[in-house]
């Protein structure tokens, strides 16, 4: 086809998306020059750990086992299967443990991977004591608090939040349900 024989109006779309194809490009390539020169992570890691020794080699277990295969926990792996980041804000140990020996039971519905006869069945036949260091480093990865991984919300208040609360929340739903909010801030006055 030539370009010639194109119609005005083909010609005029085609030269838009060409245009729209060169911006996403160019502005492609500036963010990559822009990032491999920065001295630090381009997004914060909002991930906070203080491994103990089994935590540490639940960390290296984590590593060459081949769950980074699948996972990314503390920006190493992929991110295939769940992204493992502040984990240990939404799940007890003994959840996650439970998971990884019984995965399917324990989130009571299929799972993609994890399982009896699928690609990540080999974790459940890991030794108890290693599933337990995996366990116990993944319940280490605790997430900032108003994170996207984390549980709970920033424990501050928002005037926009709470008019928005205000303006389109039924009135029925503020006796049905609480304010995480006021959780969050209760666990910051606990802290010592």
């Amino acid at each position: 086809m030539r370009f010639n024989s194109l119609k005005l109006g083909e010609k005029i779309l085609f030269g838009i998306f060409a245009l729209l194809v060169v911006f996403a490009v160019s502005s492609f390539v500036m963010l990559e020059i822009y990032r491999s020169h920065l001295n630090h992570p381009m997004y914060p890691n909002t991930t906070q750990f203080d491994f103990t020794p089994e935590g540490k080699a639940g960390s290296q277990l984590f590593r060459e086992k081949g769950c980074t295969d699948c996972h990314r926990a503390l920006r190493n792996g992929t991110n295939h299967g769940v992204v493992l980041d502040g984990i240990g804000s939404r799940h007890t140990l003994d959840y996650i443990e439970s998971f990884l020996k019984k995965p399917e039971s324990t989130y009571e519905t299929k799972t993609v991977d994890h399982g009896l006869n699928k690609q990540a069945a080999y974790v459940a036949a890991l030794p108890d004591n290693e599933i337990h260091s995996i366990a116990i480093f993944l319940s280490e990865l605790k997430a900032t608090q108003g994170s996207a991984d984390a549980r709970l919300p920033m424990q501050e208040r928002s005037g926009f939040v709470d008019e928005m609360v205000k303006v389109w929340a039924p009135s029925s739903w503020k006796s049905e349900y609480h304010d995480l909010r006021e959780d969050a801030g209760q666990n910051q006055k606990e802290k010592p």
